[in-house]
């Protein structure tokens, strides 16, 4: 079967949505999106998305800081999602893209017509079965800020900003990197919020660090507190305490938990540590609905 897409109220083939060239979204990034996850538990034959309403309000909220004119209701975005979900039958881990892009022939300051499309895909981890962690190098990019274009909102050309020190860390020989903000801390990483244990205490720069307001970055902190009674602190963060940190790990909705095995080529630890070993599987088990605990976090498809 065709892979389907929900696009523009509609529900078609992949290949079949197609987007105006000089439409805003395609010249300029002017669209917001949300990265979802969906759990598949083969025990209660169940597909579940993982807090579908926190990522719909943050949606909103990105569109709001766009200014974007917008004509969905919370019913419409979050039905749409589930709606697509069952038209591809997944019964396997996946990933939603949900996307409002300004479409149309208007400029980057136009305020609409907008448009919605959502894209699931099958997708497992996001680390390599061969890897245990990632290689990171501090980017010489500067982390974007509130007083240049907004991290606390999911906007398509954000995302430059990621790809520019990504790419860097790669030809580096680093497999990703962490950006400083402009008060020289500990920001985040592309796509991802960084989190670092000294002294069994988890430790994670504050928003104001030009960090994205990170769905996963709450609830693994949640999940430190209530389920492991970890302390958990919120402050800044200096570069090179990155160096002597215990432990290290990157979260995010695309890639979960996955840890920082060295930073500008300090070595951290050669596998995980055993505190992001107790919040990855206290995680993934909470997702897959096997923590009743937190059923409220977990949307059912089926």
């Amino acid at each position: 079967m065709s892979r389907l897409i929900w696009f523009k109220g509609d529900i078609i083939p992949v290949d079949n949505a197609t987007v105006n060239v000089l439409s805003p979204t395609s010249q300029f990034g002017a669209n917001v999106f949300e990265g979802l996850r969906g759990y598949w538990n083969s025990g209660t034959k169940q597909l579940y998305i993982f807090r579908l309403d926190e990522h719909i309000d943050r949606l909103k909220k990105s569109a709001k800081m766009m200014q974007f004119d917008t004509h969905y209701s919370d019913y419409d975005l979050k039905k749409s999602v589930i709606d697509i979900v069952k038209a591809n039958a997944f019964k396997e881990d996946i990933v939603i893209r949900q996307t409002i892009f300004l479409d149309g022939f208007g400029n980057w300051a136009s305020k609409g017509p907008t448009e919605m499309f959502i894209a699931p895909m099958a997708k497992g981890r996001a680390i390599p079965p061969n890897k245990n962690g990632f290689h990171c190098s501090i980017s010489s990019w500067e982390r974007i800020n509130d007083n240049s274009i907004s991290p606390r909102v999911k906007v398509g050309a954000n995302y430059i900003n990621s790809r520019m020190g990504q790419l860097d860390a790669i030809n580096n020989g680093f497999d990703s990197t962490i950006f400083l903000n402009s008060r020289g801390t500990v920001s985040e990483g592309p796509g991802s919020c960084v989190f670092i244990v000294r002294d069994n205490q988890l430790i994670t720069p504050p928003l104001t660090a030009s960090v994205l307001e990170s769905i996963t970055r709450f609830t693994i902190m949640q999940i430190a507190k209530e389920v492991l009674a970890i302390d958990v602190i919120e402050r800044e963060v200096d570069r090179t305490e990155l160096y002597i940190a215990d432990e290290v790990f990157f979260c995010g909705s695309a890639v979960e938990i996955i840890p920082v095995l060295s930073v500008d080529r300090y070595a951290i630890s050669e596998n995980i540590g055993s505190i992001t070993q107790l919040i990855k599987s206290a995680y993934l088990e909470i997702v897959r609905g096997n923590n009743k605990k937190f059923a409220h976090w977990l949307t059912k498809v089926y």
